[in-house]
């Protein structure tokens, strides 16, 4: 079976880019500014690349990698700000997780809110 991970947001701290999956455009205009911010500040910190990213069942991945060569990378600190990041943005990815189960993989709104799925 195809791998069905979708990259939501990430940026890139060797090119200076970000990128925002335009699948989800209707994701309000606010929660994107706090998806930019997240990304960019984690690789102006940490350096590599960072993603955010939905698994298969809807739940979210922070993740980031380094080329092998960048002696910059910090890849302790970027263990720590990934845990940082998920406490304090917990409800922000909760929200995301659920716009997606929603919205993106079409499942039934009651059996979410009631927890039957698990």
């Amino acid at each position: 079976m195809a791998d069905e991970r979708i990259v939501l947001c990430g940026a890139n701290a060797y090119e200076q880019k970000y990128y925002f999956n335009k699948d989800f455009d209707k994701i309000p205009e606010s929660i994107k500014k706090e998806l930019h911010i997240i990304c960019v500040l984690f690789t102006q910190e940490v350096g590599g690349i960072f993603t955010i990213v939905f698994e298969e069942d809807g739940s979210i991945s922070l993740e980031t990698n380094a080329d092998e060569d960048d002696i910059t990378y910090d890849e302790i600190s970027s263990g720590l700000l990934i845990g940082e990041i998920r406490r304090k943005r917990q409800e922000l990815f909760e929200s995301l997780q659920l716009y997606y189960r929603l919205f993106i993989k079409h499942e039934d709104i009651s059996a979410l809110l009631t927890g039957e799925d698990e």
